[in-house]
């Protein structure tokens, strides 16, 4: 099979397209037969080193977190699937790998795909709907009737996370471009402000902030908050670990995927609650220069997605 790797830390140069055997399946995994792999930011922090104290030295490593496609072996002491199942779901962090025609994922971070999304659309799924479901709810502690600030409304953390509160009836407020304005109201957020506001236009009007773009001080969050109000951070950092420690309202996400949650994303996606625009899609072959140019520019609003077979 073909897979995308790489032999050391750095940037896109590094990647290659190599033939490989396909891994088996230990206990508690599944050999997947991709259709589709979708890009994260997350990917190129990975293959940079930003994260090696967690991802380790052993190479060839592959890229990679987000798949959808079709289980071809199951192992030991798998239940939930067989052979021919379509599924969705998101390997580890440390695994990698999806950016290939098979990949082997763990039984607990994979899911049936509804019928109703195509493969595309279910691997645009995992990453982002997990990191925006956890945010809100098990971190922010969303109930229906608040609100909720999201900081980079049209990213696609942010988006989901848009979409994810207004399910649970909380009204969005948020910040993006100038020039994005439109969208993000078309998307229901209300009011839209630009990233460089001033956030005592908004003093004390939500129950929780999330900061998907790296981009907000404390400071501000808490000038936007309401006095028991929580902030949620997302792009994580040695003093902002601290800072969660003995700051109440402060929240910063480690997102884990879990069957319950990508159940979750995958049946609001299903039922049209939740839309993750694709602005590319390429087959295998043409991963590495989409990859690097995405990287590069960061031009496309929506996924990247690769297909095989």
């Amino acid at each position: 099979m073909q897979k995308i790797q790489y032999d050391q830390y750095g940037g896109p140069e590094l990647l290659h397209l190599d033939e490989v055997e396909p891994a088996s399946p230990g206990k508690g995994q599944v050999l997947v037969r991709v259709r589709a792999a979708a890009a994260n930011p997350m990917d190129w922090r990975i293959r940079n080193g930003e994260v090696k104290l967690m991802t380790g030295r052993r190479f060839p490593r592959g890229l990679g977190e987000d798949f959808a496609g079709t289980i071809v072996r199951v192992g030991e002491g798998v239940t939930r699937f067989k052979v021919g199942d379509d599924v969705l779901g998101a390997v580890s962090m440390k695994a990698s790998g999806a950016f290939a025609e098979m990949v082997v994922a763990d039984e607990n971070t994979t899911v049936v795909k509804p019928p109703g999304l195509s493969f595309e659309e279910g691997a645009a799924l995992p990453t982002v709907g997990v990191a925006a479901l956890q945010s809100l709810i098990d971190k922010g502690k969303l109930q229906a009737g608040q609100s909720v600030f999201v900081n980079g409304c049209l990213g696609g953390v942010g988006r989901a996370a848009v979409q994810i509160a207004r399910i649970h009836g909380a009204h969005v407020a948020g910040s993006c471009r100038a020039t994005a304005t439109d969208e993000a109201k078309a998307l229901g957020v209300s009011p839209v402000v630009d990233f460089d506001f001033d956030p005592t236009r908004l003093k004390g009007q939500f129950d929780l902030v999330i900061d998907t773009a790296g981009t907000m001080s404390f400071k501000d969050a808490r000038t936007l908050l309401k006095p028991q109000g929580r902030f949620v951070e997302l792009n994580g950092s040695l003093a902002k670990m601290v800072r969660s420690l003995y700051r109440r309202n402060f929240k910063l996400l480690n997102a884990k995927y879990t069957s319950e949650a990508l159940t979750t994303i995958a049946d609001a996606a299903a039922h049209g609650q939740l839309t993750i625009p694709i602005a590319e899609t390429v087959p295998l072959n043409q991963a590495i220069d989409a990859l690097t140019k995405l990287e590069r520019t960061h031009s496309p609003r929506g996924k990247l997605v690769m297909v095989s077979g």
